[in-house]
């Protein structure tokens, strides 16, 4: 379904080394709980966005900033195992990033508190200096963890080159009303669809008002993430809902954004028109909250195309 062969990825974003507490309940302010998990591993959305398009073999090129430490050692090793090629700023006056995820045992359902570190410190001239590399991809992916001017000259940098640009508006933050004219696609969640546009998004049928909503803002093309309910592809042509894949027990959906986000943009570089790549990406998603971990739970290409052979799925309207 999906070769090797296709346009470059090229993504904008920050690695943050994941510290997971899996507990009944979070702590409240003041109290000890005892935990019955704990693991250390790679994070970070954009890193975890290159690592789930290079492990499903895209040409993918990652922009950052580290500190010079164990978890910048972190990041590279994962990197190179996913086949991630890496285009750090190296920042030995600060710490790479690293991020506090709660995980709810009887849900897996997470809440994160992420301390960029470094890569809070990537700046348009940072971007002017990798200015080459962008204009030569076929895919653009940022999100907003690294500072928003970042994000949006980088933004601006790929659309004037002709580059399909992809945001994924996480964490959820007002946007500058110039920004959305800049995405060809937009990928928020629930939540951050609810902020961007003042909405309740809890149905289908509320994320396609929503997603209306960000057209008239200036987006090419809305994609609503809603969890287990899958995710709609709203434009001003078409407008498709495809259902969460069911590939196992729900482990933990901590990753399964970033595997969503990674596994469209590897699927519209490899020449996927986007309703194809929106079906790959649920599948990618569906296999990623099987398993613990973000980074780490990223499947590879054969995974998905033996998931997407076994099923009969159609989009339906929203």
């Amino acid at each position: 379904m999906m070769g090797n062969a296709g346009k470059a990825v090229v993504v904008l974003g920050v690695f943050v080394a994941d510290t997971a507490y899996r507990a009944t309940r979070p702590p409240r302010m003041g109290e000890t709980l005892l935990g019955s998990d704990f693991r250390l591993g790679p994070g970070g959305k954009g890193s975890n966005q290159a690592v789930a398009a290079g492990r499903l073999g895209a040409d993918v090129t990652f922009i950052t900033r580290l500190g010079r430490d164990p978890f910048a050692e972190m990041a590279r090793a994962t990197w190179s195992k996913a086949g991630v090629k890496a285009q750090v700023i190296e920042t030995p006056e600060s710490y790479t990033g690293a991020a506090y995820i709660f995980i709810e045992e009887s849900t897996g359902n997470n809440a994160i508190i992420v301390c960029p570190g470094a890569a809070a410190l990537i700046s348009p001239a940072d971007i002017d200096a990798n200015g080459g590399l962008i204009r030569s991809a076929g895919v653009f992916v940022t999100q907003l963890e690294q500072p928003m001017a970042t994000a949006f000259h980088a933004l601006e940098l790929a659309r004037a080159a002709g580059v399909t640009t992809i945001l994924n508006p996480a964490p959820a933050a007002a946007l500058p009303a110039a920004l959305y004219g800049l995405c060809d696609y937009i990928t928020p969640n629930e939540t951050e669809a609810g902020e961007l546009t003042g909405m309740k998004v809890e149905t289908i049928d509320e994320a396609r008002i929503a997603a209306g909503r960000l057209l008239e803002l200036g987006v090419g093309t809305a994609i609503v993430t809603l969890g287990e309910k899958g995710a709609l592809l709203h434009s001003a042509a078409r407008s498709e809902h495809f259902p969460a894949f069911r590939a196992g027990p729900v482990l933990e959906t901590t990753g399964a954004g970033d595997a969503f986000n990674g596994g469209f943009a590897a699927a519209l570089a490899a020449g996927m028109e986007p309703v194809r790549a929106l079906e790959f990406a649920c599948a990618v998603a569906g296999i990623s909250v099987t398993r613990p971990g973000t980074a780490p739970s990223m499947p590879a290409l054969p995974e998905v195309e033996a998931l997407l052979a076994g099923t009969d799925r159609r989009p339906g309207p929203a």
